[in-house]
């Protein structure tokens, strides 16, 4: 892997019950990206070799959310990249910690 985001969307809701089904939301077009990711309770890591494609995830995160019935997003990003290279990945970030 080359590149890492850590994307945490915050839907504008009334209630928290309406945050987590949009959230949800966000987290199955993740998912059907067919990227590894991982979900954390702030935020959702994508890790992959095409660095164009993570941005275009990143962007269309704030569309899902906005197309699940949230009038205002905010997102919140880190990116790690190497373009020459290799990243640690997700697995060896956290595995260590989940035994």
């Amino acid at each position: 892997m080359n590149a890492s985001v850590a994307i945490q969307i915050l839907p504008e809701t009334d209630s928290t019950k309406e945050l987590v089904r949009i959230v949800d939301e966000v987290i199955a077009y993740i998912a059907s990206t067919g990227l590894n990711y991982y979900v954390g309770p702030f935020e959702t890591t994508i890790e992959g070799n095409d660095y164009d494609q993570l941005m275009e995830i990143v962007a269309n995160c704030s569309k899902v959310a906005v197309e699940a019935g949230a009038p205002q997003v905010s997102a919140y990003v880190k990116v790690s990249y190497r373009p020459e290279g290799e990243i640690l990945t997700i697995d060896e970030k956290v595995t260590k910690h989940h035994k």
